[in-house]
């Protein structure tokens, strides 16, 4: 029972990785099967995607609750945790690129995967020195601000896939309420990242 917060978190990754293929192989970048693959198939693998997505997000709230809950917090956990965060946030990141370059996506999400692989950088020198970089409260709400941004935004590249109204009433809002989302949690992943920065930067010197 106490290896049920790491199982979830390996099945984390394997759903991640999933989704960014199903996303990849939707946006024509999957070799030899990408050419087979009819309009409706594309957007059953969109479909197939954001429910990946949505489960491994959910996983990511599970895993740390289970292990505090059944008293099982190891180090392989505490290794693997972060690393599924990344590759969740990082895959979906560029899954949604591969779907279309879309110049107000681009930008905030280059930001983010900018600051999650210096920030992972950050923790690898840190720990061949001894120093620690804990996890902050912000840097826990700016985990989940990401993975509900990059949901709508999600939602919102694969509109015609959920077969959702095409009213300018609806597609409008939809559309500004997604970007302002992705661009609030970019804003919210620089600051933790300069929280950081600044943390390694005092206990380094």
């Amino acid at each position: 029972m106490k290896a049920l917060p790491n199982i979830l978190t390996s099945a984390r990754l394997v759903i991640a990785l999933f989704m960014f293929v199903a996303l990849a192989a939707a946006a024509g970048g999957v070799p030899w099967l990408s050419d087979q693959l009819s309009v409706e198939q594309c957007m059953s693998l969109e479909r197939w995607a954001f429910v990946a997505f949505v489960v491994a997000a959910v996983t990511d709230f599970f895993d740390g609750w289970l292990a505090r809950k059944l008293d099982a917090v190891s180090i392989w956990g505490a290794i693997l945790d972060p690393i599924g965060d990344k590759i969740l946030v990082c895959g979906a990141l560029l899954g949604l690129m591969a779907l279309g370059p879309n110049p107000l996506v681009i930008l905030p999400a280059g930001l983010i995967l900018f600051r999650e692989f210096a920030v992972s950088a950050l923790r690898e020198v840190g720990a061949g020195k001894g120093v620690k970089l804990p996890v902050t409260l912000l840097a826990k709400w700016k985990t989940t601000l990401q993975l509900v941004a990059i949901g709508a935004e999600m939602i919102l590249a694969s509109w015609a896939a959920f077969h959702l109204p095409t009213d300018a009433s609806v597609v409008t809002p939809a559309t500004y309420g997604a970007h302002a989302l992705l661009w609030l949690a970019a804003v919210v992943t620089l600051i933790t990242g300069a929280q950081y920065w600044e943390a390694a930067r005092k206990a380094l010197v």
